[in-house]
């Protein structure tokens, strides 16, 4: 017999990068009575790790739980980028109602429609949060014109084009359904949550049924499955069996050694928990996500969402430069493969391959963000390996080579829109609306591999003021050649460490990557040349000493300015076909594939 539990609710929040998601956590926490009147606490709380802290981002999914009105709302925090929309795509099987947070000065952005999207296919109530409305340039009558217009292109049903709409301020800590009298908390936002978020329902009785969403993973208790209780009731220690998703199998018998429920920023161990609840389990050391956890003798799979298939990919390879291994803690191919399989099992977005050598490996991924997130990652770890430029995945569709396209929107002052409409336009993206007078929004459908190496040029065309974000939008037949960069290399031609002496004049020949004093090798990129082509450097050479004096102020200070450090990203997108990114946990190097001047000339002449 079907029951709700009017004492819970689950939640995710959704929403573009940077719309304010996780300082509106913070508030609910702060509010929904977490945290101790005089404890100190972190902003952005729940992005837990160091990337997530630097960046601003949010990349894993998080849950938490708060207390309102004697009800426990589960919330479960998402990322709003669109690389990592894997997370979103999954958590979205745990929850029964989203809160769509949208900037009340940007309106809705693509991965706001690509959240919504995915919540709409589930057929999930949706309560419409316009954020940041007390932002001086805030539009929120627009905002929300925006946000149902794009409800109604998304084919959204008469009861979630009734969504409620709350009006809020996660910095300022309250909200309001009136946006011209705010009020002094978030009362409102979790009482519209209590009222249109549906109370989780099903069969208390049943066996049991979870489907596991998340996978966290622990040095003492091993791998943790997240999911919600679908039906019946767990209780710790009891025995249960694992329905193996994409394989008609189930595991034998396993006890579940652990079971733990979310209360605020911690797990909390329980005794048992009901259908709606969403818990944690430990005991089932190779449990997958989209697994279902079953009572013995009642295993019943569930159905899981489709992740969407990656559409960019890169080499990962063990690293042969002059200076592999002096680094690094891991530098075998048995370590970096481990570890690349290892990351497969919590990222469902990932797929790694091997390849006809063993020392390296074809790793996928749904954007580069995404890939450069897990070579960052890796570097902290202790890992040292090389990676190749990232290319696009063709797919054959009805005998038609096809490519992953993008949807980008570009927010930029007017004075510059120009420059960004034609750089575009040269990589085969197609204009499809232009809107504002100041600040004009430009939005384009262009393929993926256009925009490889274009984003530090796009900040480079519009002073730093410019906005870009982009999210997949399909497949498209092949849209021809896309001019590759336009700049070539300046190569070290020997071994050793840099001069000022040799550098200052090379410096003159375009941008320089390192300073003075580094150790270089031949082969090693040490610059960007300003024109095509690649030229060979000594950045080694030492002046010569002779016995003369010279007389008081002949010499200047050999001044070094045009140096600039490029970071991971950067450096993937600046490097070519027979380029490579050496990556250690110390240091971020370029280098050719061959290292030797005279084989790289012949190759050169030979592809001619």
């Amino acid at each position: 017999m079907n029951t709700k539990r009017e004492d819970l609710r689950n939640i995710a929040i959704i929403a573009h990068v940077d719309h304010g998601k996780t300082t509106l956590v913070d508030e609910m926490l702060k509010q929904g009575g977490v945290f101790r009147e005089n404890q100190q606490v972190a902003e952005r709380v729940m992005d837990s790790n160091d990337l997530e802290r630097e960046r601003g981002i949010t990349i894993l999914s998080k849950n938490t739980a708060v207390h309102y009105k004697g009800v426990k709302i589960n919330i479960v925090d998402t990322p709003g980028h669109a690389d990592f929309g894997g997370e979103v795509e999954r958590v979205l099987k745990m929850v029964n109602g989203v809160l769509l947070l949208v900037d009340s000065f940007e309106g809705p952005m693509p991965q706001t429609r690509f959240v919504l999207k995915k919540a709409l296919e589930l057929d999930l109530p949706v309560i419409i949060v316009v954020n940041k409305m007390d932002r001086p340039d805030a539009r929120c009558a627009e905002v929300v014109d925006e946000t149902l217009e794009l409800l109604l292109e998304l084919d959204a049903s008469d009861e979630q084009l009734d969504s409620p709409i709350v009006f809020a301020s996660g910095r300022a800590g309250y909200a309001t359904l009136d946006w011209e009298k705010p009020t002094p908390d978030l009362q409102p936002l979790f009482d519209a949550i209590l009222e249109h978020i549906p109370a989780p329902e099903g069969d208390v009785d049943a066996p049991a049924q979870v489907l596991v969403s998340t996978i966290d993973y622990n040095d003492y208790v091993g791998r943790i499955g997240v999911g919600r209780i679908e039906r019946g009731t767990l209780k710790a220690g009891q025995m249960a069996v694992r329905c193996i998703y994409g394989h008609d199998e189930i595991s034998a018998p396993t006890r579940l050694t652990g079971l733990f429920c979310f209360d605020g920023l911690k797990r909390v161990p329980v005794e048992e928990a009901k259908m709606g609840d969403i818990v944690a389990l430990t005991g089932f050391d190779d449990v997958m996500i989209g697994d279902t956890i079953c009572q013995p003798g009642f295993a019943e799979p569930l159905p899981f969402i489709k992740i969407s298939e990656p559409t960019v990919s890169m080499t990962f390879c063990v690293n042969d430069s002059p200076f592999a291994g002096t680094e690094g803690q891991y530098v075998t191919s048995r370590h970096l493969r481990a570890r690349l399989f290892k990351e497969m099992q919590t990222d469902v977005s990932l797929r790694v391959e091997d390849t006809e050598t063993t020392d390296a490996f074809r790793v996928s991924g749904r954007g580069e963000l995404h890939l450069s997130i897990l070579i960052e990652t890796m570097r902290r770890q202790g890992y040292e390996f090389q990676v190749t430029k990232p290319v696009v995945l063709y797919r054959e569709i009805n005998g038609v080579k096809c490519e992953p396209m993008e949807k980008v929107v570009c927010d930029v002052p007017s004075e510059y829109s120009g420059s960004v409409i034609d750089k575009l336009g040269r990589r085969r993206g197609t204009l499809e609306s232009m809107n504002g007078i100041d600040r004009v929004r430009l939005e384009f459908r262009i393929p993926s591999r256009g925009l490889f190496g274009y984003r530090g040029e796009f900040l480079t065309d519009t002073r730093g003021e410019g906005v870009m974000s982009a999210v997949f939008d399909g497949y498209e037949p092949y849209k021809g050649d896309i001019p590759t960069r336009v700049c070539g290399s300046l190569v070290a031609y020997e071994t050793g460490d840099t001069t000022s002496y040799a550098m200052f004049d090379i410096q003159e020949r375009g941008l320089l990557f390192i300073y003075p004093q580094t150790k270089v090798y031949t082969g090693m990129i040490v610059g960007r040349n300003s024109r095509p082509g690649d030229i060979d450097v000594n950045v080694c050479k030492k002046k010569h000493l002779t016995s003369i004096r010279n007389a008081a102020g002949a010499e200047e200070a050999l001044k070094i300015t045009n140096v600039r450090i490029p970071t991971l990203e950067e450096a993937l997108e600046f490097i070519d076909d027979d380029e490579l990114v050496e990556i250690t946990p110390r240091s971020i190097r370029m280098r050719k594939r061959e290292l030797n001047v005279e084989k790289r000339k012949k190759m050169l002449s030979r592809m001619k």
